[in-house]
């Protein structure tokens, strides 16, 4: 059975830490607690820098701190792979000029299909007790 992931575990870490989000923030080089109070109520998404500094700062790979946000991307792109490999799939045989690299892309994608929710431990987890 599947859980569904919280957009962010922010806060989470934050009290396991026990610091307040004026520490944080200042951990983080931002003057006031506000940005992330708003990262913590997902009314502001981190930018990549702020997303590494949390990282370094709890020792959590943004991915699991932003658990819920990753699942959402890798669900969408893993929708976009099976869409351009149809429509690559589409083209084989029609252009021989470019047969190698369509081919050597619609490899790279059925490599790739499925990978991206694949690596979040908890859906390997999942997938190794269903084999």
């Amino acid at each position: 059975m599947r859980t569904t992931k919280l957009p962010n575990y922010l806060r989470t870490y934050r009290k396991r830490a026990g610091l307040s989000q004026r520490d944080l923030a200042f951990l983080l080089g931002v003057r006031a607690r506000g940005p992330v109070s708003e990262m913590e109520k997902r009314r502001r998404m981190p930018l990549l820098r702020t997303a590494l500094a949390l990282e370094v700062i709890f020792g959590i790979p943004a991915g699991e701190l932003f658990a819920g946000m990753r699942e959402s991307t890798a669900s969408d792109i893993d929708a976009r792979v099976d869409k351009l490999a149809a429509q690559l799939g589409s083209k084989v045989g029609t252009n021989k000029r470019h047969e190698y690299r369509t081919a050597r892309k619609l490899a790279w994608l059925q490599a790739r299909r499925g990978s991206f929710l694949a690596h979040d431990p908890q859906n390997r987890r999942a997938a190794s007790a269903r084999a």
